[in-house]
């Protein structure tokens, strides 16, 4: 059989009732400590002991009356100062919410200022850059005078560095047109197959220099998406790139494409060095090393993966990467595909 509930009396609201009492100069001490004495004697008899209040009421040391106004009185206090305490902290969570606003509007600023920052030194850069470029290649052709050959060694080891140079610099507007604004993109129709074909091309003279097996696996018809072609190039020569540089002599990578249905997976895996798992959100924070120390063993900004993500955001796609400390990476994103129509040779 179930118990009946106990009756709620206003006494349960208020706490330290007697101590409110005795305050209010409604009983005296004594008092209080004879009815907590008669509480604590009955309770060792009895299930249901007399609240405080009632105990004093039975005792004859207080009035009913002045109990529940007494009660009444301490309520109407506790909720008037609740709702000061209620303003108040009101008040300070707006003035906290006004300086946080404050905070990320100077962050914004100075996010747009390092912006304009990187743009204007990386645009000043290319001045003297293409004059030095220019001279090289005047001095590499022979237009200037002969040189030695130790002097075209020397020529070609300064225009490796150059081109390195001139990549960072693109990489650094890249990053600030894409700070300043949404990444522009010029989608059109292209062929991933040879895409991939072309970033092989191009990177396997630096795979062979590090002893490196870079392969392609692709179908051998076209793989059609709607994408821009530079930048996308650009995200696969990024990946790969990377994969050449944290992927040891004698190592692997390669360069993959997955049709599944509707869409094709675009792939990256290497046998490298890897990135802790703990830490592979970090890969994608501009100008993050992982290894931010003065003498890391592998250079660069810390831009390129930021700005693949930044670019295959702005395609609606997204990165994905899986990787193991000491067991290489693996590097992907999705793109959907546009079917063809052989007959008609248009888009379907």
């Amino acid at each position: 059989m179930t118990e009946p509930l106990p009756v709620l009396a206003p006494e349960i609201l208020v706490p330290r009732l007697g101590e409110q009492l005795v305050n209010q100069g409604l009983i005296t001490n004594e008092q209080l400590m004879a009815a907590l004495y008669e509480q604590s004697v009955l309770k060792k008899t009895q299930t249901n002991v007399p609240l405080l209040g009632e105990m004093l009421v039975q005792l004859g040391y207080i009035t009913r009356e002045k109990l529940d106004s007494a009660i009444t009185e301490y309520v109407l206090q506790l909720r008037s100062a609740l709702i000061e305490s209620n303003q108040q902290l009101e008040q300070r969570v707006k003035r906290r919410t006004a300086e946080l606003e404050k905070a990320m509007q100077k962050l914004a600023e100075l996010n747009q200022l390092k912006a304009n920052f990187i743009a204007n030194i990386s645009h000043e850069l290319r001045t003297p850059l293409t004059h030095i470029k220019g001279y090289q290649e005047l001095l590499l052709s022979g237009e200037l005078g002969s040189v030695s050959a130790d002097q075209s060694r020397a020529l070609h080891t300064i225009q490796r560095a150059t081109q390195r140079l001139e990549r960072l610099i693109e990489d650094l507007i890249l990053y600030a047109t894409s700070e300043r604004t949404h990444m522009p993109i010029n989608p059109a129709l292209i062929d991933l197959t040879d895409l991939c074909r072309e970033v092989i091309e191009h990177t396997s003279h630096k795979a062979a220099d590090q002893k490196l097996d870079l392969t392609l696996n692709c179908p051998e018809s076209p793989v059609i998406v709607h994408a821009d072609r530079e930048k996308l190039t650009w995200v696969l020569f990024q990946l790969v790139d990377n994969a050449i540089k944290f992927t040891p002599s004698g190592g692997s990578i390669q360069l993959g494409l997955i049709k599944d249905n509707d869409y094709v997976q675009v792939e990256v895996i290497d046998s490298g060095i890897g990135i802790s798992k703990n830490r592979l959100g970090e890969v994608f924070e501009p100008f993050h090393q992982l290894d931010g120390s003065s003498t890391r063993k592998y250079s660069g900004t810390g831009l390129g993966l930021s700005l693949v993500k930044k670019i295959l955001d702005a395609h609606d796609s997204v990165i994905l990467v899986q990787s193991e400390l000491g067991n290489g990476s693996h590097f992907s994103f999705i793109l959907p595909l546009v079917f063809q129509s052989e007959d008609l040779g248009g888009t379907l």
